[in-house]
């Protein structure tokens, strides 16, 4: 009895440790997201006089929502990004899937040297192709398009997500997919009605890994589409970034807002994205 006492003793003990790091470590990753919001709803001077207190009566502005929302273009600016990320997304997911499953389930020769072809594109950065990239996208006549940054954020998505999607469908019983091949179902059914719904975890990480790069990313933008009417949030909310004044208020409330639909689809998806990152682990 007193040795089971001091196990649960010590599994108690190591389970306060671990929640304790993983909520320091939750506050520090936030606390950035909790200064930009607050200081949002603040005067330019309210920031400058105290930018890690809340907003009192004294510093509550909403100068810069009405900045942005009145003097910049940003209902079109979050239009065009909203537009890259979903295409991309379903783009990304449609032919990784795809891909994981050929990986998965047949053998052919070069499987593996495919696969390890792919495994490359997570280790090299795309930017250090940016120069090829650009020169490419001029000569197809894409640039200032919203298709420049679908093809390029999809051939960025593309490697770890298939590397993701194969690992999960490894997982997935030989014995059910022959079953349905035994009932006579064919191929593109047994994926589509059989594979894609056990591995909807998998998909929903997939999704979010993809979305945040590309949601955040500036530097494609910049040197694809820096056209007026093409911009995405992240380049449109420059236009507040001076050479020698800053509109804080325009950039912070830009943020903020742009911040919502990443919150939108955590919140939509988080079951199924932590179900994704931990049953990996677990077999």
């Amino acid at each position: 009895m007193m040795m089971n006492k001091n196990i649960r003793r010590e599994d108690m003990s190591r389970a306060v440790i671990v929640h304790a790091i993983l909520l320091t470590y939750t506050l520090v990753a936030l606390y950035p997201i909790f200064l930009v919001i607050i200081n949002a709803f603040k005067s330019r001077k309210g920031i400058f006089k105290d930018p890690m207190g809340l907003p009192n009566a004294e510093t509550f502005s909403l100068e810069g929502f009405t900045k942005v929302l009145a003097k910049s273009n940003f209902e079109l600016f979050f239009f065009n990004s909203f537009t890259v990320t979903v295409v991309t997304i379903v783009i990304v997911l449609l032919l990784a899937s795809m891909a994981a499953w050929a990986l998965s389930e047949y053998k052919f020769p070069g499987n593996t040297w495919l696969a390890l072809y792919l495994a490359v594109g997570i280790m090299v950065p795309i930017r250090l192709g940016s120069v090829s990239i650009l020169n490419l996208i001029v000569e197809l006549g894409l640039i200032n398009t919203l298709t420049a940054l679908v093809l390029v954020y999809v051939a960025q998505g593309l490697p770890l997500a298939i590397f993701i999607l194969t690992e999960f469908m490894h997982q997935i019983p030989k014995d059910l997919k022959e079953a349905a091949r035994c009932d006579g179902v064919g191929e593109f059914k047994i994926f589509f009605a059989v594979i894609l719904p056990l591995i909807r975890p998998a998909v929903a990480t997939v999704a979010v890994f993809t979305m945040i790069p590309i949601w955040n990313d500036l530097w494609f933008p910049l040197i694809l589409a820096p056209g007026d009417g093409k911009q995405t949030i992240t380049l449109g909310i420059q236009q507040f970034i001076g050479q020698y004044v800053t509109d804080w208020n325009a950039v912070l409330a830009s943020l903020s807002l742009a911040i919502i639909p990443i919150l939108i689809l955590y919140l939509i998806f988080s079951r199924q994205l932590i179900r994704g990152l931990t049953s990996g682990a677990v077999k």
